[in-house]
């Protein structure tokens, strides 16, 4: 895990950048499926997506989900259960503004717009969280890892 602002931005920003590389193609792919135009649909909504999720992580998100982990029933001895809270948090308040965001940007006002919302946002939900604990998480954290041994060679 970070341990100070240098290693703390590093992390946010891999994390979030996984993230919304992951959810990007997720959510593409659910809309026109696996095609050629997917590559181009992922590179043209990246970079967007990670600035609002960058953004509301740092601003919104992190600070509520933090406080909320560590009021949960969770020994807080434990690294794996403070990591699986917090993050388990943090996907939780992300997918509620990202899946706005996404409606949004889609512009996906037909119908009952708060059914869509309730659908969008149970789908990103379902892959949100395994894809955070299972494969972006740890990376995340093998890459901070690596940064930090770079750090204390250089040091």
């Amino acid at each position: 895990m970070p341990t100070n602002k240098k290693e703390g931005i590093f992390f946010t920003v891999v994390m979030c950048s996984l993230m919304v590389l992951g959810m990007t193609i997720y959510n593409i792919a659910l809309v026109e499926g696996f095609n050629m135009g997917l590559v181009k649909s992922v590179a043209f909504g990246f970079f967007p997506g990670f600035i609002v999720a960058l953004v509301l992580d740092v601003v919104v998100v992190a600070p509520v989900a933090k406080k909320l982990a560590f009021k949960l029933p969770i020994n807080k001895e434990k690294p794996l259960q403070v990591i699986l809270a917090i993050s388990g948090c943090m996907v939780c308040g992300m997918v509620i503004f990202m899946s706005i965001f996404g409606l949004v940007t889609e512009g996906n006002f037909s119908g009952n717009i708060f059914l869509n919302y309730l659908i969008v946002a149970r789908n990103n939900l379902v892959m949100a969280l395994p894809l955070q604990w299972l494969i972006v998480g740890p990376l995340a954290r093998r890459i901070l890892g690596i940064y930090q041994n770079r750090q204390l060679e250089t040091a």
